[in-house]
């Protein structure tokens, strides 16, 4: 089932089904889930507020093939900002918590440009992370991830910085990105720590905060987009991870911070 059918069933049934096709180990693909469980905040939220952050807590994994209902609660509505609680909801316990800040422009004397973006080598002259059945997360069929920056996981290799390339891949529906398409882009990556690593090892993000850059940059899901993870620190099988995402032009677009879990 392709990314977009499974936000145009969000937008329609507040319960949904997430195949097989888009699970990660037991779970199913993170970035997904966020993206039903924002989908179902949206619907609630008027158009001319967008979203400025999500922040999102990975309270249990989310089966693939089990029904999930995903629950929306408006929590204050101000003049310009509305927070709303989106809980994801699987066999009566609390899978997924996102706490959604959607906030109307106002005008600002202060205004900072973002930082250039990194240089990277073209998306055609990298190494992309294949999907192997059995082998790599099974939603990585949907993903395409090819490495610019840093070493794949489980090389044993010891950078700090990991990223490259991201974009939808297999039967895509050619569409407008919208924040949706970005969350499951920026948690299509695996965790900065993994390469670290010299056998494979399991590895989860723990929390997750976003922050978009708004208005949204004028991409389509068939375009590559730009990734790079920094880890700022890790210890006791814990790491803590900031990234950004710009489109090819170099656009900021998106800025994330993670704490990942490392059981190894």
């Amino acid at each position: 089932m392709r990314f977009s059918d499974l936000l145009d069933a969000v937008r329609h049934q507040s319960d949904v089904t997430i195949p097989a096709e888009w699970g990660q180990g037991r779970a199913s693909f993170g970035g997904l889930v966020v993206a039903l469980q924002y989908e179902a905040m949206r619907a609630r939220v008027s158009a001319d507020r967008p979203v400025r952050s999500l922040a999102i807590t990975f309270v249990g994994p989310v089966e693939p093939e089990v029904p999930v209902n995903f629950e929306v609660e408006i929590l204050r509505e101000g003049k310009a900002v509305i927070q709303v609680l989106g809980r994801a909801v699987q066999n009566g316990q609390v899978v997924t918590l996102v706490h959604g800040s959607f906030g109307a422009p106002r005008t600002s004397e202060v205004a900072v440009p973002a930082h250039p973006a990194p240089e990277m080598k073209h998306w055609e002259e990298c190494q992309e992370l294949p999907y192997i059945k059995g082998v790599t997360p099974e939603f990585m069929r949907h993903l395409a991830m090819r490495w610019s920056v840093g070493s794949m996981p489980f090389t044993g290799a010891e950078s700090r910085d990991m990223g490259g390339w991201v974009r939808l891949r297999g039967d895509v529906k050619e569409e407008p990105v919208s924040e949706a398409h970005l969350l499951a882009l920026v948690d299509a990556w695996p965790p900065a720590l993994l390469p670290y690593l010299k056998k494979p090892a399991p590895g989860s993000t723990l929390t997750w905060t976003i922050e978009f850059v708004q208005p949204l940059r004028d991409l389509s899901t068939l375009d590559w987009c730009k990734y790079l993870a920094q880890i700022e620190y890790a210890a006791d099988g814990y790491g803590h991870v900031a990234a950004k995402l710009w489109s090819a032009e170099g656009e900021l677009i998106a800025m994330s911070r993670q704490t990942v879990t490392i059981f190894a």
